[in-house]
């Protein structure tokens, strides 16, 4: 008994630590939790003196381990420290007046900073539900590109859930207006949304802009602004 109510108390600290984890730091968190539980197994059989289950249970998952363990080594660990980078040309980065916005190609998360206003400095995945729509009201009130922007990065986290808490939503006044309301992109803009370096052939443009409308394309669930973003940045780099 003492030992099934150790291992149920601490399943839910684990389970609250992983939901406070930020979405690009949940998969580093799986695998750190994995880590821990298979060692405190390991320990718990020793200690009882049933380690031999343990061979067992290895020599009969060896043929799926040997296939799945490279790809957790190579993709999933190289995180764990927290220093991993993403590749060249797997995440984009758009900018407006007041946010900078970082998307990943691969897992299609959104992360943030906020560069200008009373909450200049902090990063979009600290902030709480009140701040969010405090922010949002800034931004709608000194950027509509932000806005539009911050809009993005809402739905992308939270779905729809947040409109219900947004007056202005509630009064039918979100904000709407050009994508390009900020004027004109530039090549270095373009580029960054579009993740790719300087010299980019007009293939990885193209490529680039089909890999990115896969992910944020409005009939696939995407974002409006996003999609307009990315439209423009292909233009810029092929005009």
């Amino acid at each position: 008994m003492p030992l099934t109510l150790l291992v149920i108390v601490v399943s839910v600290v684990a389970w609250v630590w992983l939901r406070n984890q930020t979405p690009s730091q949940r998969k580093p968190a799986i695998i750190k939790l994995a880590l821990i539980a298979g060692i405190g197994m390991v320990v718990v059989l020793a200690v009882t003196g049933r380690l031999h289950f343990l061979f067992v249970l290895l020599a009969f998952l060896y043929p799926l381990l040997r296939r799945v363990l490279p790809a957790l080594l190579s993709g999933g660990v190289a995180g764990v420290g927290g220093g991993a980078k993403a590749k060249a040309g797997n995440q984009s980065h758009v900018s407006t007046d007041i946010l900078e916005m970082s998307l990943d190609h691969d897992s299609g998360t959104m992360s943030g900073e906020i560069l200008k206003g009373p909450m200049a400095g902090r990063i979009l995945a600290d902030l709480s539900e009140g701040e969010f729509l405090e922010l949002l009201r800034y931004c709608r009130e000194q950027d509509e590109d932000s806005a539009r922007l911050l809009e993005t990065y809402l739905d992308r986290r939270f779905g729809d859930s947040w409109r219900a808490d947004d007056e202005a939503c509630a009064d039918g006044e979100e904000s709407g207006g050009s994508a390009n309301a900020g004027g004109p992109l530039t090549e270095n803009e373009a580029l960054d949304i579009l993740g790719l370096a300087p010299g980019a052939s007009r293939e990885e443009i193209i490529q680039a802009h089909r890999r990115m409308m896969q992910k944020v394309h409005p009939d696939h669930g995407g974002s409006n602004y996003l999609a307009a973003r990315i439209n423009e940045a292909k233009e810029r780099l092929l005009g």
